[in-house]
């Protein structure tokens, strides 16, 4: 399957619970560093739904 490489790239310090809960859900702990998915439907409403706060690279 496609993979792709997301890093979260701004803080989610006032940001409100549902998008810090997916943050974290997509296994983002840090800014600027990456983490790599496989490309699933459920993953990519999660990256639309933060899309701002996130860089994402198609592997």
């Amino acid at each position: 399957m496609a993979k792709v490489i997301i890093t979260q790239v701004r803080s989610t310090i006032n940001r409100p619970k549902r998008q810090k809960d997916t943050i974290k859900a997509l296994g983002l702990k840090k800014l600027n560093v990456p983490v790599e998915k496989e490309v699933t439907p459920q993953i990519m409403g999660m990256i639309n739904k933060v899309s701002h706060l996130l860089k994402v690279e198609q592997k």
